[in-house]
């Protein structure tokens, strides 16, 4: 029998599950902070005021003692002390709560994590503002990427591995001859322990698809949170702990794993060990090459994004374009894996309504509607939010110095003061304009608000470096600017072969850079910037497989003969 939480939650799995199948727009949670009462935001700000200065609290086993030193991008010193515990404890304690987790069955497990998801949505303000002063994100993107949205990615990979768990009958009777009759059951087993590697940027939204994957396949999970992003992380392993607890399951399937930030060797120690039988990383290159180098044992699920491209061979509307582009390359201050990097623009021109624009004057037109839009100060902050980490800012610096001798500077980045956090780390996009022959200047990703536009020959150019680019350096989107036919035909083939989701001509609020759920599939799996794609059927079943067993019932008139 299933867990009552699954019959509770059944009209909304059945709900994403049709989601997944026709790919059309859905919201299963609500987007609005509104919609969570008049005060959620106020009783949310509480909520994250009270973890401040104080311990948070977990009941976990194998206490060693208690780290943390998060910092706000907006200058507010946190001051949370979270339980640091053995990793080798908390390895045991997961393996001994496994078995009654699979036993139960795949539908009382998803049932589970359905109830989970439920209420990490009720707590979606007070998760706001974890995110808020975590990553650097502005409260209103917070609220809506880290919470709603990410757990519409945890629902997704939910319904997904219900589908795939469900494709196989429990039981079947086999039969050859009379004498060879066969009962079989079937049973949904875990590959093993399951280790998530939170992001600094976006935790949530890239941690939910992989614990609510792995837990519904029966997997126990491992949070092991970035040491600047540890809030957000540690309020989903909470809410999950006293949810599984509630559910008669021990809380020890879900756990939290922190370090002191100068303590690289916890997650290089616990990623190589064998217990370890799945890893989800999103985040920095180098750690994930690491990863693919030295944690043979475990299936690797990594995204490390790249350099997205965007070719602009001409268009319906000039103005529109811009204004896509600038909200674009300004949304989180370019801290998202998915914000374009490189712009391609012919020397012969890009045809308008209006006339032929050459590339330097769309350079000099995207700097001006860049300014534009950052010329009000609280409207800017409200977009760029807070940039993460001192080290995209000294990226930035370092990029700007290179321009500065190399190339041709479009749109220098400014330090903004933010109207209510002064001291928060805001600064505009760096803009700047390079040749294609200067590859060493746009063929890398330089993670952060910064963008280069690219002077080709022709579109041919465009075409061919974008898909060099891609496949040599990883992508996880291409946006194409065209009114020409043979340009789009010849773009879906660049995007087929560099593995890039591929959009055309978008405009007004509709960014490259924020991929809709239960519609588009991030990632593909195909290019160096992510090993698998999140989410579909493949980024489920990999972390299962069907345990069998079989009983041979043999007729009567054969039992003599055995027992002679």
């Amino acid at each position: 029998m299933p867990h009552p939480w699954f019959d509770k939650h059944r009209a909304l799995l059945d709900e994403a599950l049709a989601a997944i199948a026709t790919r059309t727009h859905w919201l299963p949670f609500a987007e609005s902070p509104r919609a969570y009462g008049e005060m959620a935001l106020d009783e949310g700000l509480k909520a994250f005021e009270a973890y401040r200065d104080a311990q948070f609290y977990l009941d976990q086993p194998a206490l060693i003692g208690r780290c943390g030193s998060e910092v706000s991008p907006y200058g507010l010193p946190l001051n949370v002390s979270y339980p640091r515990c053995s990793p080798t404890g908390l390895i045991a304690a997961a393996k001994a709560a496994m078995l009654p987790w699979v036993r139960a069955g795949s539908e009382t497990r998803v049932g589970v994590c359905l109830e989970i998801l439920a209420r990490l949505n009720a707590r979606s303000a007070e998760m706001a503002y974890a995110l808020m002063h975590t990553t650097g994100e502005s409260l209103l993107f917070a609220f809506l990427t880290g919470g709603p949205q990410a757990q519409s990615r945890g629902l997704e990979a939910l319904a997904w591995a219900y589908r795939e768990m469900a494709k196989i009958p429990p039981q079947s009777e086999w039969q050859r001859n009379e004498s060879q009759r066969l009962e079989k059951r079937f049973l949904v087993a875990p590959l093993g322990l399951s280790l998530i590697i939170g992001s600094a940027t976006q935790p949530t939204w890239n941690a939910y698809p992989a614990l609510f994957a792995s837990l519904a396949c029966g997997n126990p999970v491992i949070v092991k949170p970035h040491p600047t992003a540890i809030l957000p992380l540690a309020l989903t392993v909470a809410t999950a702990r006293q949810t599984l607890k509630e559910a008669g399951f021990s809380p020890d399937l879900v756990s939290l794993l922190v370090a002191d930030p100068d303590d690289a060797a916890v997650v290089r120690e616990v990623a190589v060990h064998p217990e370890i039988r799945l890893i989800d990383y999103a985040g920095a290159p180098d750690f994930g090459r690491w990863l693919v180098d030295h944690a043979h044992q475990a299936r690797l699920f990594v995204e490390t994004g790249g350099v997205n491209c965007v070719l602009v061979d001409s268009t319906y509307d000039y103005g529109a374009l811009l204004k896509n582009l600038v909200l674009s390359l300004c949304l989180n201050s370019g801290q998202l894996r998915t914000t374009p990097r490189v712009i391609f623009v012919s020397r012969e021109g890009v045809p308008t309504p209006d006339g032929l624009v050459s590339d330097a004057q769309f350079g000099r037109d995207l700097a001006f509607a860049l300014g534009k839009f950052l010329e009000e100060p609280a409207r800017a902050v409200e977009v760029l939010g807070a940039i993460q980490s001192p080290a995209t800012v000294a990226r930035l610096q370092a990029t700007r110095d290179l321009a500065e001798v190399a190339a041709d500077i479009l749109r220098d980045s400014e330090k903004i003061i933010h109207p209510q956090w002064p001291a928060a780390r805001v600064h505009t996009p760096l803009l700047f304009h390079a040749q294609a022959d200067q590859q060493s200047l746009y063929m890398e990703e330089r993670f952060g608000p910064i963008a280069v536009v690219v002077s080709t020959a022709h579109t041919a150019e465009s075409l061919a470096l974008a898909e060099t680019t891609m496949r040599e350096q990883g992508a996880l989107n291409f946006l194409v600017h065209t009114t020409r036919s043979h340009v789009e035909q010849l773009a879906e083939e660049v995007a087929l072969r560099a593995g890039v989701a591929l959009s055309f001509n978008l405009t007004g609020t509709t960014l490259i850079n924020q991929p809709a759920g239960f519609a588009d599939f991030h990632a593909s799996g195909a290019n160096p910037a992510a090993s698998c794609g999140m989410i579909d059927a493949a980024f489920v079943a990999n972390r299962f497989y069907f345990a069998q067993v079989q009983r041979h019932f043999l007729p009567p008139s054969s039992i003599d003969w055995v027992v002679d």
